[in-house]
């Protein structure tokens, strides 16, 4: 998976299976499919997060009441390879403006920087600055307030991209959300819980400015925007998660 820091708009909508059919058939025109399309899985592939929050759930809360300037914290990782690394990341909301840097972690170092250990270079899968210091601020916002892993987020992706990658259209499937238990592992599937989510969540990526196609596409199909924060969605189906935070589709 990409290591890039990406600076992006990401704009989300809530849609039906046929406009999903519909919106590949118009990405397809100007993107190809992700190269890690799985053809077993419908060309999506898996993808797991463990978000972390404070003991407050202040990350969950800032997203529930849609402030402008906010941040997640979450280690993403794609399967349980004790080879592969996992990825520490910050997803910054400026405004509309989407920042996230990540570091690739060798999967022994998990629990003791989410313990609270200093990072070291020994703790990336590769050496590098950039990424180093990703980590470093990772940790330094963990540690500022509090955070701790809180609950894991999957869900199947099917997503189509350009080129360069600077344009994004991933469909999300089967979200699913499960309390995290200070065991770096996926929860049995009796533990999982399933968000009433009504239909397929798009998401529409660029930097800079809106693709024309894509101002089209919206047009043509009638798209309407509106939040679709996985985290939340999940925690607020779940009662086995901290808090109980009410959350409108």
């Amino acid at each position: 998976m990409s290591l890039a820091q990406d600076n992006r708009f990401e704009y989300k909508y809530l849609i039906e299976e046929a406009t999903a059919r519909s919106v590949r058939a118009f990405a397809l025109v100007y993107l190809q499919r992700d190269r890690y399309a799985d053809p077993k899985r419908d060309n999506a592939y898996p993808v797991h997060s463990l978000y972390l929050d404070s003991p407050a759930m202040d990350l969950c809360r800032a997203t529930q009441h849609g402030h402008k300037n906010r941040f997640k914290l979450r280690v993403r990782f794609y399967d349980e390879d004790p080879e592969h690394p996992v990825f520490f990341e910050i997803k910054r909301r400026v405004n509309d403006v989407i920042l996230k840097s990540r570091a690739a972690v060798r999967r022994s170092s998990i629990l003791p920087l989410l313990a609270g250990h200093a990072p070291t270079l020994r703790d990336l899968a590769k050496p590098d600055a950039r990424e180093f210091g990703a980590l470093e601020r990772f940790c330094r916002l963990r540690g500022v307030i509090g955070a701790d892993g809180h609950a894991y987020i999957s869900y199947l992706r099917e997503a189509y991209a350009s080129p360069d990658e600077r344009v994004r259209v991933p469909f999300d499937r089967r979200i699913r959300g499960a309390p995290y238990n200070d065991v770096f592992q996926l929860p049995s599937a009796e533990e999982w819980v399933y968000p009433p989510v009504a239909g397929v969540v798009l998401e529409l990526k660029f930097t800079e400015r809106f693709p024309d196609w894509m101002g089209d596409m919206v047009r043509a199909l009638n798209l309407q925007r509106g939040p679709m924060a996985k985290y939340v969605a999940c925690i607020d189906s779940n009662p086995g998660l901290k808090g109980i935070l009410a959350y409108e589709f």
